[in-house]
């Protein structure tokens, strides 16, 4: 009964598959699986070969299963058969279960091309999602720049305290500069002294003072005074 079963089942594949499936032997065949991958941007879409090997008692007990891809076959950039095949087949587990007793190769075929495809899929979702957090975030940087960063009380409080401090800073130098340049003003500017003054220290008589008594006379001249007398 699963001799027949098998054969029945291997002219309706040849049916479907003209062109895609090859005889291994009796009861092993190969199948070429093009894959259909939505909006994909490769020259050629990825190839899967399947190979199927009937067990004695198949229908009733699953069949034997291996993917592998055709040889130089181009990468793809979201699918790689060497790497994927272990989950591709074990995602057929389930469905091999529900369908024990009935040909079911039609069914596998159907099954692997839909979860390759999907796999190619997702991966390229992702990438593209991660490029786009990349751009985003980059751009939330660029706009910091332009915006700055956001006052809260915590920053508030912080500026302020370096604000008060750059004031204190700034009044402190101002301050010193201040002082400086008083402290070369009285060094540039003799002192002068008055009339009354140079008579008490007996640089001039009195007769000498005449109506300038009360006008100040340069340090300088004074000292020439001194000298001369």
């Amino acid at each position: 009964m699963g001799r027949e079963e098998q054969i029945e089942e291997r002219e309706v594949l040849d049916s479907i598959f003209p062109d895609e499936i090859t005889d291994i032997s009796e009861t092993e065949y190969r199948i070429s699986i093009t894959l259909d991958i939505p909006d994909d941007e490769t020259e050629e879409q990825p190839v899967m070969l399947l190979t199927v090997r009937y067990p004695e008692a198949y229908p009733d007990e699953p069949p034997h299963l291996s993917l592998a891809a055709p040889p130089n076959a181009p990468s793809h950039p979201y699918l790689n058969i060497a790497d994927d095949k272990e989950q591709l087949l074990k995602g057929l587990e389930a469905t091999i279960e529900e369908n024990l007793g009935m040909a079911m190769v039609f069914t596998l075929v159907s099954a692997v091309k839909e979860a390759a495809e999907q796999l190619a899929v997702e991966r390229r979702e992702a990438e593209a999602k991660e490029h786009e957090e990349r751009l985003l975030a980059q751009e939330r940087e660029e706009n910091k720049k332009f915006h700055g960063t956001m006052v809260t009380r915590e920053t508030f409080i912080k500026w302020r305290e370096g604000f008060i401090k750059e004031m204190e800073e700034k009044r402190i130098a101002e301050e010193e500069e201040r002082l400086a340049e008083l402290k070369k003003a009285r060094i540039k500017e003799a002192p002068r002294l008055t009339g009354k003054q140079l008579w008490e220290r007996g640089l001039v008589g009195k007769d000498q003072l005449g109506d300038e008594e009360d006008d100040g006379v340069p340090l300088e001249e004074v000292q020439k005074l001194a000298i001369e007398n």
